[in-house]
């Protein structure tokens, strides 16, 4: 169901039906709240029994076609998006809660990975710095939060992403992060079955040790 967190911001809360396990805040792709998204936290709750919120990534701008959310990342306020992501953990009403997210929402899953709030966090080809043209007067690397946390971290990869080259992994790895890299395989390679570049092997490879890695 849709609800809306203090500041705001849409979110999407899925309960299983049984006693809950943990909690999950998973942040959405760069086009943010949509039925692919809906469908992936429903299913997260009912194979595992998380409760799973998923936090709109711009809110107020869901209309914004790709190229206009492209040209709005530098003006993102990276510190309300990691506000609304404890707001909602809060939401879940159940412990523990990790984080996790995809593209750009796996970049601030990362960035959430320092607040102290989240017992885990998993980039799902997160960017580890900040692409050409994303830089923004309240925006931060990725790593330098990573660098920061107390928890355990998860980055998954594809090693022809050019949005997370080798050099990024590589730091992630310095900075104590578990990363999985997956060998040809492309931006946006498991969340979304209709692109392209998704790799239905590696996906399945991927969810099961993200869950193995939150349980």
């Amino acid at each position: 169901m849709r609800i809306v967190l203090p500041s705001g911001t849409p979110a999407e809360l899925v309960r299983p039906t049984g006693r809950p396990t943990r909690g999950l805040v998973l942040w959405p792709d760069i086009m943010g709240l949509r039925p692919l998204f809906d469908d992936i936290a429903r299913r997260l709750a009912d194979d595992h029994g998380w409760v799973v919120c998923e936090p709109e990534i711009f809110p107020g701008q869901a209309s914004l076609a790709l190229e206009e959310r492209f040209a709005e990342v530098p003006g993102v306020d990276e510190q309300a998006r990691i506000a609304d992501a404890v707001a909602a953990a809060d939401a879940c009403g159940v412990e523990p809660v990790a984080v996790a997210g995809f593209c750009m929402g796996g970049m601030y899953a990362l960035k959430c990975a320092a607040t102290g709030r989240f017992d885990r966090a998993v980039g799902f080809y997160g960017m580890v710095r900040l692409p050409e043209g994303w830089d923004g007067p309240a925006q931060t690397d990725a790593i330098e939060f990573v660098r920061q946390a107390a928890v355990p971290v998860l980055g998954v990869f594809g090693t022809d992403d050019p949005y997370c080259p080798t050099p990024h992994l590589d730091e992630l790895e310095a900075a104590g992060a578990t990363v999985l890299r997956y060998e040809g395989a492309e931006h946006g390679f498991i969340h979304d079955p209709s692109r392209p570049t998704h790799r239905a092997d590696y996906a399945a490879d991927a969810w099961s040790r993200f869950a193995s890695f939150l349980a």
